[in-house]
Protein backbone atom coordinates (compact mmCIF):
# COMPACT_ATOMS: atom_id res chain seq x y z
CA UNK A 1 0.00 0.00 0.00
CA UNK A 2 2.66 1.87 0.46
CA UNK A 3 4.26 2.00 -2.56
CA UNK A 4 1.05 2.47 -4.55
CA UNK A 5 0.84 5.68 -2.28
CA UNK A 6 4.05 6.92 -3.28
CA UNK A 7 3.66 5.72 -7.06
CA UNK A 8 0.46 7.86 -6.85
CA UNK A 9 2.11 10.54 -5.00
CA UNK A 10 5.27 10.77 -7.56
CA UNK A 11 2.82 10.51 -10.77
CA UNK A 12 1.01 13.47 -9.16
CA UNK A 13 4.04 15.41 -9.01
CA UNK A 14 5.36 15.13 -12.47
CA UNK A 15 1.95 15.65 -14.02
CA UNK A 16 2.20 18.98 -11.84
CA UNK A 17 5.24 19.62 -13.33
CA UNK A 18 4.69 18.77 -16.99
CA UNK A 19 1.42 20.59 -17.53
CA UNK A 20 2.81 23.66 -15.40
CA UNK A 21 5.96 24.28 -17.86
CA UNK A 22 3.34 23.41 -20.69
CA UNK A 23 1.30 26.23 -19.38
CA UNK A 24 4.20 28.85 -18.76
CA UNK A 25 6.05 27.54 -21.95
CA UNK A 26 2.47 28.93 -23.63
CA UNK A 27 2.51 32.39 -21.37
CA UNK A 28 5.07 33.98 -23.49
CA UNK A 29 3.14 32.43 -26.78
CA UNK A 30 0.43 34.02 -28.47
CA UNK A 31 0.99 33.88 -31.99
CA UNK A 32 1.85 37.62 -32.08
CA UNK A 33 4.52 39.96 -32.03
CA UNK A 34 4.45 41.98 -29.09
CA UNK A 35 3.57 45.25 -30.28
CA UNK A 36 6.31 47.82 -30.67
CA UNK A 37 6.97 50.57 -28.15
CA UNK A 38 5.05 53.65 -29.44
CA UNK A 39 7.73 56.03 -31.67
CA UNK A 40 7.63 59.59 -29.74
CA UNK A 41 10.11 61.59 -31.85
CA UNK A 42 8.81 60.41 -34.77
CA UNK A 43 5.69 63.00 -33.79
CA UNK A 44 8.39 65.66 -33.69
CA UNK A 45 9.57 65.59 -37.04
CA UNK A 46 8.84 69.24 -38.81
CA UNK A 47 9.92 71.15 -35.49
CA UNK A 48 11.38 74.17 -35.58
CA UNK A 49 15.33 74.24 -36.05
CA UNK A 50 16.17 75.21 -32.31
CA UNK A 51 14.17 72.29 -30.99
CA UNK A 52 14.96 69.92 -33.95
CA UNK A 53 18.35 69.99 -32.50
CA UNK A 54 17.56 68.95 -29.22
CA UNK A 55 15.64 66.04 -29.96
CA UNK A 56 17.98 64.61 -32.73
CA UNK A 57 19.32 63.91 -29.38
CA UNK A 58 16.37 61.87 -28.07
CA UNK A 59 16.60 59.05 -25.53
CA UNK A 60 20.46 60.20 -25.16
CA UNK A 61 22.53 60.70 -22.02
CA UNK A 62 24.09 63.68 -22.49
CA UNK A 63 27.99 64.62 -20.35
CA UNK A 64 29.06 68.02 -19.52
CA UNK A 65 27.16 68.68 -16.64
CA UNK A 66 26.01 72.16 -15.50
CA UNK A 67 27.77 73.92 -18.23
CA UNK A 68 26.96 72.24 -21.43
CA UNK A 69 23.07 72.52 -19.63
CA UNK A 70 23.43 75.62 -19.61
CA UNK A 71 24.29 76.44 -22.84
CA UNK A 72 21.63 74.08 -24.13
CA UNK A 73 18.64 76.42 -22.11
CA UNK A 74 20.40 79.10 -23.84
CA UNK A 75 19.97 77.35 -27.61
CA UNK A 76 16.33 77.28 -27.05
CA UNK A 77 15.69 81.18 -26.38
CA UNK A 78 12.46 82.23 -28.26
CA UNK A 79 10.85 78.94 -27.12
CA UNK A 80 10.00 77.74 -23.57
CA UNK A 81 11.33 74.79 -22.20
CA UNK A 82 10.06 72.03 -19.57
CA UNK A 83 12.80 70.05 -17.34
CA UNK A 84 12.20 66.57 -15.79
CA UNK A 85 14.96 66.01 -13.14
CA UNK A 86 14.82 61.90 -12.27
CA UNK A 87 17.15 59.18 -11.30
CA UNK A 88 16.47 55.60 -12.13
CA UNK A 89 16.14 54.59 -8.37
CA UNK A 90 13.09 56.73 -7.80
CA UNK A 91 9.85 55.17 -7.45
CA UNK A 92 7.60 58.38 -7.97
CA UNK A 93 9.80 59.32 -11.33
CA UNK A 94 9.55 56.00 -13.35
CA UNK A 95 5.64 56.40 -12.86
CA UNK A 96 5.42 59.70 -14.14
CA UNK A 97 7.53 59.38 -17.01
CA UNK A 98 5.00 57.93 -19.32
CA UNK A 99 3.36 61.60 -19.05
CA UNK A 100 6.47 63.07 -19.93
CA UNK A 101 6.95 60.55 -23.16
CA UNK A 102 3.35 61.44 -24.04
CA UNK A 103 3.62 65.31 -23.23
CA UNK A 104 6.58 66.07 -25.28
CA UNK A 105 5.40 64.18 -28.28
CA UNK A 106 2.26 66.26 -28.21
CA UNK A 107 3.90 69.29 -27.28
CA UNK A 108 7.58 68.98 -28.00
CA UNK A 109 7.35 71.19 -31.57
CA UNK A 110 6.20 74.23 -29.55
CA UNK A 111 8.00 73.60 -26.23
CA UNK A 112 11.47 71.91 -25.61
CA UNK A 113 11.54 69.01 -23.67
CA UNK A 114 14.83 67.76 -21.28
CA UNK A 115 15.86 65.56 -18.56
CA UNK A 116 18.12 65.63 -16.18
CA UNK A 117 19.36 62.56 -14.54
CA UNK A 118 20.49 63.39 -10.92
CA UNK A 119 22.51 61.61 -8.13
CA UNK A 120 22.05 58.49 -10.13
CA UNK A 121 24.38 55.62 -11.85
CA UNK A 122 25.03 56.13 -15.04
CA UNK A 123 24.61 52.42 -16.20
CA UNK A 124 20.98 52.17 -14.30
CA UNK A 125 20.03 55.36 -15.74
CA UNK A 126 21.01 53.67 -19.53
CA UNK A 127 19.15 51.04 -18.59
CA UNK A 128 15.86 52.52 -17.46
CA UNK A 129 16.21 54.74 -20.44
CA UNK A 130 16.37 51.69 -23.09
CA UNK A 131 13.16 50.48 -21.79
CA UNK A 132 11.55 54.17 -21.21
CA UNK A 133 12.61 56.26 -24.52
CA UNK A 134 11.71 59.98 -24.54
CA UNK A 135 12.21 62.19 -27.58
CA UNK A 136 14.63 64.50 -25.68
CA UNK A 137 18.21 64.03 -24.43
CA UNK A 138 18.62 63.96 -20.55
CA UNK A 139 22.25 65.11 -18.80
CA UNK A 140 24.25 63.21 -16.34
CA UNK A 141 24.41 65.60 -13.36
CA UNK A 142 25.93 62.86 -10.81
CA UNK A 143 27.09 65.76 -8.24
CA UNK A 144 23.31 67.45 -8.32
CA UNK A 145 24.60 70.82 -9.58
CA UNK A 146 21.36 71.08 -12.53
CA UNK A 147 19.50 69.58 -10.14
CA UNK A 148 20.56 72.57 -7.37
CA UNK A 149 20.96 75.30 -10.05
CA UNK A 150 16.77 74.54 -11.01
CA UNK A 151 15.97 74.65 -7.12
CA UNK A 152 14.99 71.12 -6.93
CA UNK A 153 16.09 70.55 -3.33
CA UNK A 154 13.22 69.01 -2.34
CA UNK A 155 13.73 65.34 -3.84
CA UNK A 156 12.79 63.65 -7.24
CA UNK A 157 10.95 64.08 -9.16
CA UNK A 158 11.02 67.73 -10.06
CA UNK A 159 9.84 69.25 -12.51
CA UNK A 160 11.52 73.22 -14.07
CA UNK A 161 10.61 75.79 -16.39
CA UNK A 162 11.83 78.20 -18.43
CA UNK A 163 9.40 80.89 -20.35
CA UNK A 164 10.46 81.70 -23.70
CA UNK A 165 13.31 84.33 -22.74
CA UNK A 166 14.98 81.32 -20.78
CA UNK A 167 14.22 82.22 -17.40
CA UNK A 168 13.62 79.85 -15.04
CA UNK A 169 9.88 80.68 -13.77
CA UNK A 170 8.82 77.83 -11.63
CA UNK A 171 9.91 74.35 -10.23
CA UNK A 172 7.70 71.85 -9.48
CA UNK A 173 8.68 69.20 -6.79
CA UNK A 174 7.15 65.28 -6.89
CA UNK A 175 5.39 63.38 -9.31
CA UNK A 176 2.57 64.26 -12.15
CA UNK A 177 -0.18 61.51 -12.07
CA UNK A 178 -1.64 63.08 -14.99
CA UNK A 179 -0.85 64.15 -18.57
CA UNK A 180 -3.43 66.49 -18.28
CA UNK A 181 -1.53 68.43 -14.94
CA UNK A 182 1.53 68.44 -16.75
CA UNK A 183 0.11 70.13 -19.96
CA UNK A 184 -1.71 72.70 -16.99
CA UNK A 185 1.64 73.80 -15.45
CA UNK A 186 3.26 74.22 -19.21
CA UNK A 187 0.81 76.60 -19.92
CA UNK A 188 0.84 78.47 -17.05
CA UNK A 189 4.42 78.39 -16.18
CA UNK A 190 6.35 78.04 -20.09
CA UNK A 191 3.68 79.19 -22.18
CA UNK A 192 2.83 82.27 -20.24
CA UNK A 193 2.62 84.53 -22.41
CA UNK A 194 1.24 82.57 -25.25
CA UNK A 195 -2.01 81.93 -26.18
CA UNK A 196 -1.64 78.46 -27.30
Amino acid sequence: MNSVFRHRKLASAVFALVFGAAVLTGCGESGEEPSPAPDYGARLAGAPAPLASLYEQGNELLSGGLDAYDQRISSLEGYPAVVNVWASWCGPCRAEFPHFQQVSANMGKKVGFLGVNSDDNRDAAKTFLSTHQVPYPSYEDPDKSIADSVDATFGFPATAFYNADGELTYTKSGPYTSNEGLVADIRTYALENDAG
